[in-house]
């Protein structure tokens, strides 16, 4: 028994460590990785008997969200997608990823020196993304040999432009505990100038990027970290103001990307209704409104999105929107993680979602706002913000995501999620003994 027990702990711990190298390359070996960690966790649960982490209330709303999209998935799906509307086998799997992040949790990662040899690994993979772009920034082609997308993007250790996204999510974590370091490291200005200087290099690497979406989010992370980083709060000012210089400049030695990120972005907002963006939204509130109760089940836009009764627009949203772009459009998801629980499983999915979101946020806050006293507790603390601030961008509403659950960028957030939920645990355990202790005494 003794036996079974480390072989599943070293083997998940395995998996949990190269995860991070499967999710930059190889993602379909990453989804597999994340299966596995999440079979073994239920296998050591039923071995120790270890049920209290299904009393967390964010466990308890992700547990109802998934069942009650399964329910939904029933009346249109097949174990095999074989019919047009869904795939059930596919529905009740979702669940592999919240018993993923329970794992995580509760047992990889409870040791802080398991969540240091991960962040090692994050830090690792987020340095080679940045190596990739900025070899494609100065001579035109990555370290793999692959030359900028054909619009200018920079695609960083792939063919095609989806470095920014899982970049714009790790690289706030690395950024944050790299500036806790030099700040305590180096006193005074020094610190503070190379602090600047870190913050500065990793906008401008962003901007480079020429992905929109992700540039927007990062600065965004950037300024809800300053809320529990106070020592950041003037640096990050500071940067927020040379963006638009960062940008001016982007204009001159990389055309393409101040091309892709600005030009392009006004251009689509001046008729965003009628944009690409606009048209897909607009097929999925359609859908969602004309199946309110239970959704059309999982995966609903891709299997519906081409039924003709869902061909109009909104009159309030576009006057002109006709037949709201017709078969055209469809895509494999609606690139909103909210309209798509709305679509998939109506109102009461999309209430439960959010719940989940809001409850694993707040779970995530503990901790956050400890007063540190050395520089080991600064880098965690500005790790752990960077952890909350790359989860909180994630989920943002009124952003343009992929599937909720598609590999890479899906697993990127259940990996940080994770992560960030151990370390809140073991703040809240080291808590508790503490009161304990002191009701002893």
């Amino acid at each position: 028994m003794n036996f079974i027990r480390r072989f599943l702990h070293y083997t998940t711990l395995s998996a949990v460590l190269v995860l991070p190298i499967f999710l930059t390359h190889f993602r379909g070996i990453a989804d597999g990785l994340i299966s596995y960690v999440a079979i073994c966790f239920l296998f050591h649960c039923f071995l120790e008997k270890e049920w209290e982490w299904s009393k967390q209330l964010w466990v308890m709303f992700a547990l109802v969200w998934w069942g009650w999209l399964v329910i939904c998935t029933i009346p249109f799906g097949s174990f095999f997608g074989e019919t047009s509307n869904g795939n059930l086998l596919q529905a009740m799997g979702v669940i592999r990823f919240p018993i993923f992040v329970i794992a995580l949790q509760q047992w990889v990662l409870k040791e802080n020196k398991y969540r240091r040899w991960l962040a090692y690994v994050i830090a690792f993979c987020t340095l080679y993304i940045l190596l990739n772009m900025l070899a494609q920034l100065i001579i035109g082609y990555n370290i793999l040999g692959m030359p900028r997308y054909f619009d200018g993007t920079l695609t960083g250790p792939y063919e095609h432009p989806r470095a920014a996204a899982p970049l714009s999510r790790m690289l706030l974590p690395v950024m944050l505990a790299a500036c806790a370091y030099l700040i305590w490291q180096y006193k005074g200005y020094k610190g503070q100038l190379y602090a600047l200087f870190t913050l500065l290099f990793a906008v401008a690497m962003m901007v480079m990027a020429g992905q929109r979406m992700p540039f927007g989010l990062f600065i965004m992370g950037l300024g809800i970290a300053v809320i529990w980083l106070k020592p950041l709060r003037i640096l990050a000012l500071v940067t927020v103001g040379i963006v638009p210089i960062i940008i001016l400049i982007t204009a001159f030695i990389s055309p393409e990307s101040f091309n892709h990120l600005v030009t392009h972005f006004i251009d689509q907002m001046s008729h965003f209704s009628s944009s690409p963006y606009g048209l897909v939204y607009t097929r999925a509130v359609v859908m969602g409104a004309m199946n309110p109760w239970a959704g059309l089940g999982y995966d609903a836009f891709k299997h519906a999105c081409g039924n003709a009764i869902y061909f109009h627009g909104w009159p309030f949203w576009d006057i002109n929107s006709g037949n709201g772009g017709g078969g055209i459009i469809c895509l494999t998801h609606p690139h909103n993680h909210y309209l798509q629980a709305f679509i998939d499983a109506g109102i009461l999915g999309l209430i439960l979602f959010i719940l989940t979101i809001i409850s694993a946020l707040v779970e995530l806050c503990k901790g956050l706002n400890i007063t540190v006293t050395t520089k080991a507790e600064a880098i965690r603390k500005a790790w752990c913000v960077g952890l909350f601030a790359a989860v909180f961008i994630h989920e943002w509403p009124f952003a343009s995501t992929s599937n909720f659950v598609n590999m890479p960028l899906g697993g990127w957030f259940f990996l940080l999620l994770g992560m960030g939920l151990a370390y809140s645990w073991d703040y809240q355990i080291k808590l508790k003994e503490r009161e304990d202790q002191y009701v002893r005494y």
